[in-house]
């Protein structure tokens, strides 16, 4: 497949970035394009385009936009000092080279262990080198669009276009139109125990190129290396944290979209269909999955929810999967439940006799977001300046109150507010306590502008309830890719 590799024989210098982002789209809608047309086509002579001088640029692009460019890998070189001492071109001069020349080797992934809230639980997280984040950023750009050819529209997670609030929108979908029995599942440590060949083998049923599939693998093999300075093997797994990983996982999870998505044209796809098992006394469901997490919506009885446990089961164990059994749970729409920090359950209307489904943020994120204000209300804070105190909290507030925005959210703003401005009440009455104290008609006298709202060096606190509350569009199973020709491009190419 030698039309797959641009001509770049003899190219003399680096393109710009802008010049390399134009090429590497026009490559990517052609692989794209090619994948979509043809679902068996193995793609071969892919490696050229890894180490293409385009790719490279845009791939640095990329990983140093990122916010985890400050962080060093095993050899402690950040982005700025590879700017700095070596320079960009002769650092991806050298990553060509030894691609190339088949010398290029992955090394160990530095592991940190992030804390997962506040319930004493700790994530593996492994950072790679600047050099191998380049390389494994390069090898998205090449196996992305084929990929997504392939992948089902019930996927929402780590990939283009898509977003959480798409994966909460067809739940509520789902659970509007009669599928009101949840089997809410979570996958045991699934970027640790991914079985790297059921992993590989899925990739090989679109990559024929022994070069990728090889430095795919290199990654998977890499090792890591401890907190405590101890190198181990990675037998499993791919490690969170890297470029590739998500990517990745998606291609080994997919397995699983692919499972209930033929089951669902070949036996459910009609009204028909759907109403004759009904009569029959069978279940319909629909998966909706965001990365490792995923729910089955059930048109049915309880029995049919619980039955789907074992068939999910079945489907994971070849990938060296298993579910985690304290995350994994049948519940009815009206009992709620939570996913992806929101909390979605079938209420009736204040005033009214008609139930609707309401999506709000969890309890679990709103007790998070108030341990956040907490911290940064504590007595350790006082040697901050009010202003600075209420730009860090409108800043934090509004960020999450953004990802929440497209619930039945105003009151949760509201309350996060009121607890918010009573932290800052507090701190500003200690802070500014004097010998005699600082009362509520001084501190509203000294410190307000408008009735009761914090003012400081012209600073006003607005907090979460200053964004706006926005329904969000389900925008159905038709969601294009970056890489999804325009209609009327479309017409031209026939």
């Amino acid at each position: 497949m030698s039309e797959v590799a641009p001509a770049n024989a003899g190219a003399v210098g680096w393109p710009h970035p802008d010049s390399a982002y134009f090429t590497v789209r026009s490559m990517q809608i052609k692989l794209h394009r090619w994948a979509g047309e043809d679902p068996s086509r193995r793609f071969g002579d892919l490696f050229n385009l890894v180490y293409d001088q385009a790719f490279l640029v845009h791939a640095w692009e990329r990983v140093s936009a990122n916010k985890g460019a400050k962080t060093a890998g095993i050899d402690k070189a950040t982005v700025a000092m590879i700017e700095t001492w070596v320079g960009v071109e002769e650092f991806l001069g050298q990553i060509r080279d030894s691609l190339k020349s088949g010398g290029f080797q992955p090394v160990e992934v530095r592991q940190v262990m992030i804390p997962k809230g506040n319930t004493g639980k700790f994530r593996k997280l492994g950072i790679p080198t600047i050099a191998d984040r380049v390389v494994q950023a390069s090898l998205k750009l090449v196996l992305e669009p084929i990929f997504e050819a392939d992948f089902k529209p019930c996927s929402y997670g780590f990939r283009p276009n898509r977003q959480a609030h798409d994966a909460i929108a067809e739940i509520h979908h789902f659970a509007t139109s009669g599928y009101h029995w949840v089997l809410e599942c979570d996958i045991k440590a699934c970027f640790d125990e991914i079985d790297h060949r059921a992993l590989m083998d899925r990739l090989r049923a679109r990559i024929k190129d022994k070069r990728v599939c090889a430095l795919v693998k290199a990654f998977l093999k890499s090792g890591i290396l401890t907190e405590l300075g101890d190198r181990e093997e990675t037998l499993a797994g791919t490690p969170q944290g890297g470029i590739l990983s998500p990517l990745l996982a998606n291609i080994a999870l997919s397995a699983l979209d692919e499972h209930f998505d033929r089951q669902w044209h070949q036996e459910m796809g009609t009204s028909w269909q759907r109403t004759r098992r009904r009569r029959n006394g069978l279940g319909n469901w629909r998966l909706v999955r965001y990365a490792d997490d995923f729910v089955l919506m059930v048109s049915g009885d309880r029995l049919h929810a619980e039955a789907l446990r074992e068939e999910v089961t079945a489907v994971l164990a070849p990938l060296g999967l298993r579910l985690a059994p304290e995350k994994t749970a049948v519940v009815h729409i009206d009992e709620g439940f939570d996913f992806l920090s929101f909390r979605i359950r079938r209420m009736r209307k204040q005033g009214a006799q008609r139930y609707y489904v309401y999506t709000r943020p969890s309890p679990k994120a709103v007790q998070a977001i108030k341990d956040k204000v907490s911290a940064r209300t504590y007595r350790s804070t006082r040697h901050m300046d009010l202003d600075e105190l209420i730009t860090s909290l409108n800043r934090t507030l509004a960020g999450w109150a953004n990802y929440f925005r497209h619930g039945v959210s105003k009151a949760v703003f509201s309350a996060v507010d009121s607890f918010t401005w009573g932290r800052l009440m507090r701190w500003t009455r200690a802070k500014y306590a004097g010998r005699t104290g600082l009362g509520m008609k001084e501190l509203r006298r000294r410190f307000c502008d408008q009735g009761w709202r914090f003012a400081w060096n012209g600073v006003v606190f607005t907090g979460a309830a200053s964004v706006a509350v926005i329904r969000y569009r389900y925008r159905g199973s038709k969601i294009a890719t970056p890489w999804t020709p325009a209609p009327a491009a479309t017409a031209a190419h026939d």
